[in-house]
């Protein structure tokens, strides 16, 4: 047996991390030289989004926001606790390309592992994405778990299927992405008075990176819908990603136009995780699903094994888990 872990990146709301039995490492940003907490696994659904509103709000209001990397101690914290009950540990880290988080995890892992029992395993799945595609491949982790699956079975397939993992999203104000460095201030100046919203994605290597440009935002909020129909495989076998930093009618709106285009297993619509959310800034979408690859090529054809047998896999699922942030889609 193992115990799934993630941190607060991975944008798992707390009642689904509850169901699964997911472990979540909260990030901690500094808002104005106050200390404030990521993740909080009592909130529920309709408190996680009104909770995202505040924050959201507090950057649109100009307030300072640092975020800062789990520390070495507490990655070691949580791994030790795993193997002192006996168990392994999947960990699946916000991407290398944009946070040096997995290295922290990587030194956790090789200290615990030093004194740990012969047999036991700690694996670092770096996802080189961030949000719900980490989130997403945690929940499927724990289903195989759930199923008998081995730690190096189920780290394998998965680990496999991270090229296979897309995550598209657009903003509601440039600026955001000048703060960090994304772009320069004078093109996200010239971008905000022509309105144009450009469609942002996670490539091979886990870096963010520009993927087309479009005239206002629901031209924007359509490219993603059709950009995930025309890429999507097996949809009916697959969970489907929404996160949003304070846009939950249009996180609705990009959900319905999908439902009505093709059937999904279901849907987990969320208020965007505070420590990513910080770089993109409010009113961001953000899709995640499983592709052929990243190329967002608009192809079913030739699918890899690995996505093959973990689609085989989780048919056997029914995901009924009812609530406010996850909607199955009933046919």
């Amino acid at each position: 047996m193992f115990k799934v872990i993630v941190d607060s990146a991975a944008n798992i709301p707390a009642v689904i991390a509850e169901k699964y039995g997911i472990d979540v490492i909260s990030f901690i940003n500094n808002i104005e030289g106050k200390e404030v907490t990521c993740y909080d696994p009592a909130l529920s659904p309709e408190q996680e989004r009104e909770a995202g509103k505040r924050y959201y709000d507090e950057m649109r209001a100009g307030m300072s926001i640092k975020t800062g990397l789990i520390s070495i101690a507490e990655f070691t914290d949580h791994f030790s606790q795993a193997i002192n009950e006996g168990l392994d540990v999947i960990y699946f880290t916000l991407s290398s390309g944009i946070s040096g988080t997995r290295n922290s995890a990587r030194l956790a892992a090789e200290d615990v592992m030093e004194d740990a029992p012969e047999g036991r395993v700690i694996r670092v799945i770096d996802t080189l994405n961030a949000s719900l595609a980490q989130g997403i491949l945690a929940i499927y982790a724990a289903e195989m778990r759930d199923q008998g699956y081995s730690t190096n079975e189920t780290a394998d397939k998965l680990e496999a299927l991270v090229g296979c993992m897309n995550g598209i999203f657009t903003v509601g104000d440039l600026k955001y992405l000048a703060h960090t460095g994304r772009i320069s201030k004078a093109t996200a100046l010239i971008g905000n008075t022509l309105n144009l919203k450009p469609i942002l994605r996670g490539d091979k290597e886990g870096h963010i990176v520009s993927y087309k440009k479009c005239r206002g935002r629901k031209s924007a909020l359509n490219a993603l819908v059709n950009l995930v129909c025309e890429n999507i495989v097996d949809p009916e076998n697959q969970i489907i990603g929404i996160a949003h930093a304070d846009a939950y009618e249009d996180s609705l709106y990009v959900m319905e136009q999908i439902q009505e285009k093709i059937k999904v297993r279901g849907f987990i619509n969320t208020s965007y995780d505070f420590c990513t959310g910080s770089h993109v800034g409010p009113d961001t979408v953000a899709l995640f699903f499983l592709g052929k690859n990243r190329e967002l090529e608009g192809s079913h054809e030739s699918l890899s094994a690995a996505l093959l047998s973990l689609l085989d896999i989780i048919k056997k699922f029914s995901f009924d888990f009812l609530s406010e942030n996850l909607i199955p889609v009933t046919v």
